[in-house]
C-alpha cells in the first residue's frame, strides 16, 4: 500500500473513533467488519468481543424481533430513526435510535451499516418517571405562609372539586409539580395514577409513542405498548414544559385531550382515556403564543383553570420559614445540629433576588451544611463562594444597621435577568400611575393584550390595579 493510501487509512480510523455516533458495520454472512469506539461505549462491550463475530452470536433481542442490521441484511430494508432495545453479553439492556441501510455492489447486497445514537439514559428516566407517583405530596406539603401563598393555595385548593384540565404557571424551582401532585392527592382522582412526564426531556421521535404509546409491528423493534395517557388511566397526567412539544405533537395532544381518546402509534383503534391533565409553563403562556411556541387552541384547552406561582422574590416572608425547613431536613440527614443561621446571612438571604427560587434556597442550604462540621450557626464562610462575593458588595453600617452600597457596583454584580425585572416593574407601575392605574389603558400604552398585561401583573407582584 502506497503513502497515501495508509494516511487514508489513518484518517479514516481516526474519523470513525471520534464522531459522536455508534457505527457499527457487517458483511454479507452477517460478521461484524466495523465497529467504532462510540458504538463499543453505547453497548459497553470491548471491540474485540464484537468483531468477526456474527450478530446473533453476541446480541440477543426478544421474541418476534430481529436485528435492523440483520433485516437489512436479508430484507435490504432500510430504516431511520427506529427504536431498538436489546440485551449485551452481558445480559444489560441497551436501547438505540438506528438509522440501519444495506451495503449494494452492483444490486447484490455485500453487507449493512449501522449508525447509533444511545437512548438507554432517556429510556430509564421514563421508567423513573412512570415511578414518581409513588412519593406523595399535599398542600401540607407547601412551604410558605406569607399572603401570597396562601392565596395560591386557596385557589389550587378549589381546582380538586373538579377534573377540568389545569395549567400551572412559574418560574424554574418554584414548585409546580408539587402543587400538581397536592391538586391530584386532594381530589378524587387520589386512588388513582400520577404519571408525570418533563416534555422537555425528550426528542420528538420517541414522545409520541410515550405519550400515546405504541402498536407492534408499526416499525422495526416495535411492542404493544401502552402510553402514559393509559398508565394514567383513573388518574392524572402530569405534562411539564408542555410548551417544548412540536406544533405537530401539540395538535394531537388537544385532539386527545378534546375527544378523550387516544390512539397507539401504528394503531387505528381509537382507545378511550379517563384522565385529568395538568399541565405546566415556565414561561409566559402568552408570550408563547404570541411566538408560536404554544398553540392557541391547545392553550385555552389547558387553561380552563390557571395558577400562577410567584417567585420567591415577591414572596419573602417565606425565606426564613424556607430557609429553616432545609436546615432541619439537612440536619438529620448529615447527621449535623445546626440551629439557626447568623443575622449577616439571614438578612443577606431577605435582600437576596433567589432568581433560582425554592430550589435554590434548597442548593444554597445544602450547600453550606456541606462545609459545616460541628457548628451549630450558619455563617458567611459557609456559604458557596458565588453568594459570599455578594455578600461583600453589601456590607452592613454598624452604627445604624443598615446596608451601603455602591450603586454602580451593585448594577455590575447583578445578574440581568435580576436587572430586567426590576426595570419592567418599574415601568409597568409608572405606566399604571399615569393611567390611574386601569389596565385596558395601560396595556394599549404597552402595546400588549389585556390579558397578557394582567399575567405580568402578577408576575410583577403588582397588586394596585382597576380594572
Amino acid at each position: 500500500m502506497d503513502i497515501q493510501g495508509k494516511h487514508q487509512d489513518m484518517i479514516y480510523e481516526n474519523v470513525m473513533n471520534h464522531i459522536d455516533v455508534g457505527v457499527h458495520a457487517v458483511d454479507a454472512l452477517g460478521k461484524t467488519i466495523i465497529y467504532n469506539n462510540k458504538m463499543s461505549e453505547i453497548e459497553n462491550m470491548n471491540p474485540q468481543e464484537v468483531l468477526h463475530k456474527h450478530i446473533s452470536d453476541v446480541f440477543k433481542f426478544n421474541k418476534g424481533q430481529e436485528s435492523t442490521l440483520e433485516r437489512a441484511l436479508s430484507e435490504g430494508m432500510e430504516s431511520r430513526n427506529v427504536k431498538q432495545s436489546y440485551l449485551n453479553n452481558k445480559g444489560i439492556e441497551i436501547t438505540t435510535i438506528n438509522n440501519t441501510f444495506p451495503v449494494k455492489e452492483n444490486g447484490t447486497i455485500v453487507g449493512a451499516l449501522e449508525i447509533t445514537k444511545d437512548i438507554t439514559k432517556l429510556e430509564r428516566m421514563v421508567q423513573e418517571n412512570m415511578k414518581r407517583g409513588n412519593r406523595k405530596y399535599s398542600f401540607d406539603s407547601v412551604i410558605g405562609r406569607s399572603a401570597e401563598m396562601k392565596e395560591v393555595i386557596e385557589h389550587a385548593k378549589r381546582a380538586t372539586r373538579t377534573s377540568s384540565s389545569v395549567l400551572i404557571i412559574g418560574e424554574t424551582g418554584t414548585g409546580k409539580e408539587i402543587f400538581a401532585q397536592s391538586i391530584h392527592n386532594g381530589s378524587s382522582r387520589s386512588p388513582g395514577p400520577f404519571i408525570s412526564q418533563n416534555c422537555a426531556a425528550l426528542p420528538d421521535s420517541l414522545i409520541e409513542g410515550i405519550l400515546f404509546g405504541t402498536k407492534k409491528g408499526a416499525f422495526t423493534g416495535s411492542e404493544d405498548r401502552p402510553g402514559l395517557f393509559e398508565q394514567a388511566e383513573g388518574g392524572t397526567l402530569l405534562l411539564d414544559e408542555i410548551n417544548s412539544l412540536s406544533p405537530n405533537l401539540q395538535s394531537k395532544l388537544l385532539r386527545a385531550i378534546q375527544e378523550k381518546t387516544i390512539r397507539r402509534v401504528g394503531d387505528t383503534k381509537e382507545r378511550e382515556t379517563d384522565i385529568r391533565l395538568i399541565a405546566t409553563m415556565n414561561e409566559d403562556p402568552i408570550d408563547a403564543v404570541t411566538e408560536g411556541r404554544l398553540r392557541k387552541d391547545l392553550y385555552y384547552r389547558l387553561s380552563v383553570v390557571s395558577i400562577f406561582i410567584p417567585p420567591l422574590r415577591d414572596r419573602k416572608d417565606d425565606i426564613k420559614e424556607l430557609s429553616d425547613y432545609f436546615i432541619q431536613s439537612y440536619n438529620e440527614l448529615f447527621q449535623l445540629n445546626v440551629k439557626e443561621i447568623s443575622d449577616e446571612v439571614r438578612r443577606f438571604f431577605e435582600e437576596y433576588h433567589w432568581p433560582g427560587n425554592v430550589r435554590e434556597v434548597e442548593h444554597v442550604i445544602e450547600g453550606a451544611m456541606n462545609m459545616i462540621t460541628d457548628e451549630e450557626v450558619m455563617e458567611e464562610s459557609h456559604l458557596p463562594l458565588h453568594l459570599r462575593k455578594r455578600i461583600t458588595i453589601e456590607k452592613p453600617n454598624v452604627q445604624n444597621n443598615t446596608f451601603v452600597e455602591d450603586a454602580e457596583i451593585q448594577e455590575e454584580n447583578r445578574t440581568l435577568k435580576d436587572y430586567l425585572f426590576d426595570k419592567e416593574k418599574a415601568y409597568v407601575k409608572k405606566v399604571l400611575e399615569n393611567h390611574d392605574y386601569q389596565v385596558k389603558k395601560a396595556a394599549e400604552v404597552l402595546g400588549l393584550s389585556r390579558q397578557s398585561l394582567q399575567y405580568r401583573l402578577k408576575k410583577l407582584g403588582i397588586k394596585k390595579v382597576r380594572v
